[in-house]
């Protein structure tokens, strides 16, 4: 699961249309990444989700909240821990920001760089300051050992840096999922643009979505 205002209003749309569509009982909810904040904080994405989407239609079979406190490292060495059990992710959700992260994948970061698959979850910051606190965040191969990755990205703050990644600049998201050799099989990439900057679930209908070719990633069948 992912963060931020756009998978919030995305989880909106999703409690109000999957209630009795998915059996959430069934449901294994794990996080791309996190604010190292308290739970209930309100930048925590695990409380976003809960409030959005988990707690309208609950229980799941398995709730992983990413950080719960201590050290963003030891944290997310036993997130690592947990995710040792998992074979894959059938589905991984991402936003992006408007310097092209995802996850929280930032530009200039040492958690960007990281190819050896064994390593899955890290602790990391931005190094230019523009999104604060520590996290803690998948990996790309982690993120590629995902069935099928989804990314929605709104509003015009995303233009520049979406349109940088169509034109093949490297950005983070422009790299998922990652290069190949990771002993997995790609996953299928989708993303989603909605428009306009503020699309509220209680609005008359949804965004249109915009079916992309040009988004520089391998893709599966």
């Amino acid at each position: 699961m992912s963060g931020g205002s756009t998978a919030g209003e995305a989880y909106q749309r999703l409690a109000h249309r999957s209630a009795k569509t998915v059996d959430w009982a069934s449901v294994d909810a794990y996080w791309g990444d996190e604010r190292c904040v308290p739970i209930d904080h309100d930048d925590s994405n695990h409380r976003l989700s809960h409030q959005n989407l988990l707690d309208q239609v609950g229980p799941l079979r398995s709730d992983h909240p990413m950080y719960r406190s201590g050290t963003p490292a030891d944290d997310a060495a036993d997130y690592q821990h947990q995710l040792s059990e998992l074979s894959s992710f059938d589905l991984v959700h991402l936003g992006m920001g408007p310097d092209g992260h995802c996850a929280s994948l930032f530009p200039g970061s040492d958690a960007l760089d990281i190819e050896d698959p064994g390593i899955q979850v890290v602790a990391n910051r931005d190094p230019d300051a523009n999104n604060p606190y520590d996290r803690i965040t998948l990996t790309l191969p982690a993120i590629a050992r995902a069935r099928l990755v989804v990314f929605t990205v709104a509003g015009t703050s995303k233009r520049h840096a979406f349109s940088q990644i169509i034109s093949g600049d490297d950005l983070p998201a422009a790299r998922v999922p990652a290069d190949e050799g990771y002993g997995w099989s790609t996953p299928t990439v989708r993303v989603t643009v909605l428009l306009p900057e503020h699309a509220h679930p209680a609005s008359a209908g949804p965004p249109t979505p915009v079916a992309l070719s040009a988004w520089p990633v391998r893709s599966g069948p």
